[in-house]
């Protein structure tokens, strides 16, 4: 009787102890989200660049999770929205970068630029769950006139515009409260460093052709503030970032470092960078550093060599302080290359085109032990990443968003890519007309919105997308077509006043 008397005991404590050891809270991952802008899939040397030279980054993507197939909106204002929100295009009424619409109100639904506070971002969510997190760099959610931007009458008669560059007249009321609330600190954020109404860093006068480009110091940014040792854009950014986790080292922290870079005006990072480049021979394959335009593309090149050694000095930093291991880091691009700065021989269009140069991107999740070292052709869309960090966090989605969290696929995959569809709606004008798109499977169909023209590629057999084949694949065009007017049928989609279609 006393031996079964112990050993029941002893089964009851070992029970005991395994709800005790069930019911400890998950320590929540540090994340540190690097979006750089403007970055072509083809500009790391992970996707094939044997100009651009990034051996920090390819570090941390042969050790990480590739995503192969990573889309983005082809301009940085959806994508950006996408991101922050969860959510399409045409929730949110961010269809391109408001400046850069074309043509009249009869061919546009022109785009909002101020993401209203009815669209919850991550940032404001991780905040409620103890995550201390820092903006640094580009924001471009707020526009540069919210309070009127607010009280129009949408859909708009004429696109929104901004303030030339040395024109401060808007600083005044972005210090005050009511904008405020549109900014970082009022949207999660413990701080934010250098997030404006602008999407890129020259804001003085002369803008683009000034001698400091927003990327030299002195900066011309009024939200970041002048230190004696400022030299570089990208470099401040980074101290700024070191500076925040250390401080915060003890809690989980959030660090959304948006860089500006790489996004014109391109600036040489110095002179012997640039001759390193000059006289470094090009890619015939895929035509960077070749060329007219191999000065351009030098200094664009060390532009993303700066970029490269300051991912370096983020790992450095977890590494020498011991939080290497409870770090996400998540690195990608908000659209395609700019055609003008970069070149892919591999990829069809640029920043500002539904074809791929102008939206596939390159990411990577690095996570040590957490995170297996592959790549994947698992589809990834803009809208997935607030659903992704919400479930690191371990907090429930309770609202209406279109991602989906891809934290199963970081151990395996799990389902096959033919089963998901990604979406697209660009309901205002840039560098071609208005469409929507799916790519769904080894498929991209683009179907445009005034007149019901439909491309279809099939991107296994030519990534290029040199040949459409929507004639000779009539059963595919269908079905991927009726897909496609099913989802906009059935989330109330909004057309342009010129559109043909019913749905």
């Amino acid at each position: 009787m006393l031996k079964v008397s112990f050993l029941r005991l002893g089964v009851v404590f070992a029970f005991l102890c395994l709800g005790c050891a069930k019911s400890k809270p998950v320590k929540k991952p540090n994340i540190i989200f690097i979006l750089v802008d403007d970055l072509g899939y083809g500009d790391v040397g992970f996707n094939g660049s044997k100009y651009y030279e990034t051996p920090n980054i390819d570090r941390l993507a042969g050790e990480g999770l590739i995503f192969d197939q990573s889309y983005m909106y082809p301009t940085c204002s959806p994508s950006r929205t996408a991101i922050f929100t969860g959510k399409q295009s045409f929730r949110t009424g961010v269809y391109t970068v408001p400046v850069l619409e074309k043509g009249t109100a009869q061919e546009n639904i022109f785009s909002r630029w101020t993401v209203g506070k009815e669209h919850e971002i991550y940032a404001e969510v991780l905040a409620q769950q103890g995550y201390k997190s820092i903006h640094l760099g580009k924001w471009h959610i707020v526009g540069p006139y919210p309070e009127a931007e607010l009280r129009m009458d949408w859909p708009i008669q004429h696109k929104l515009t901004q303030p030339d560059p040395g024109d401060f007249s808007w600083l005044e009321a972005h210090r005050k409260p009511f904008v405020q609330q549109f900014y970082p600190t009022g949207r999660g954020f413990l701080k934010n460093v250098g997030g404006t109404f602008r999407g890129d860093p020259a804001l003085e006068k002369g803008g683009y052709h000034s001698y400091t480009g927003g990327y030299r110091a002195p900066f011309s940014n009024p939200f970041i503030a002048p230190k004696p040792d400022d030299e570089w854009l990208t470099d401040r950014l980074t101290d700024d970032a070191v500076a925040f986790m250390k401080e915060n080292r003890s809690a989980p922290f959030f660090v959304n470092l948006h860089y500006y870079t790489v996004h014109r005006p391109i600036k040489s990072r110095n002179e012997k960078l640039f001759k390193y480049y000059m006289d470094k021979n090009g890619d015939p394959v895929t035509g960077q550093g070749m060329g007219k335009r191999k000065e351009t593309m030098a200094a664009y090149a060390t532009m993303i060599s700066s970029l490269d050694e300051n991912v370096g000095r983020l790992v450095d930093f977890l590494d020498e302080h011991g939080l290497r291991e409870n770090t996400l880091i998540v690195f990608s691009s908000d659209n395609g290359y700019n055609g003008g700065q970069s070149s892919n021989h591999h990829l069809r269009g640029a920043k500002g085109e539904i074809y791929e140069g102008g939206i596939k991107v390159p990411t990577f999740f690095n996570w040590p032990g957490e995170v297996r070292p592959a790549r994947t052709d698992r589809l990834l869309h803009a809208v997935d990443y607030f659903p992704t960090f919400l479930d690191l966090a371990g907090v429930p989605l309770n609202e209406k968003i279109d991602g989906k969290s891809v934290k199963p696929l970081f151990r395996s995959d799990t389902y096959e890519s033919s089963e998901e569809a990604l979406y697209w709606h660009l309901a205002s004008q840039y560098k071609h007309g208005t469409c929507s798109a799916i790519r769904k499977g080894d498929y991209k169909l683009i179907q445009f919105l005034k007149d019901g023209e439909v491309e279809l590629y099939d991107l296994a057999n030519d990534p290029l997308e040199t040949e459409n084949v929507a004639d000779q694949m009539h059963g595919k065009r269908q079905e991927l077509v009726d897909e496609l007017v099913e989802w906009r049928k059935s989330n109330k989609v909004p057309l342009p006043p010129n559109s043909t279609l019913e749905y």
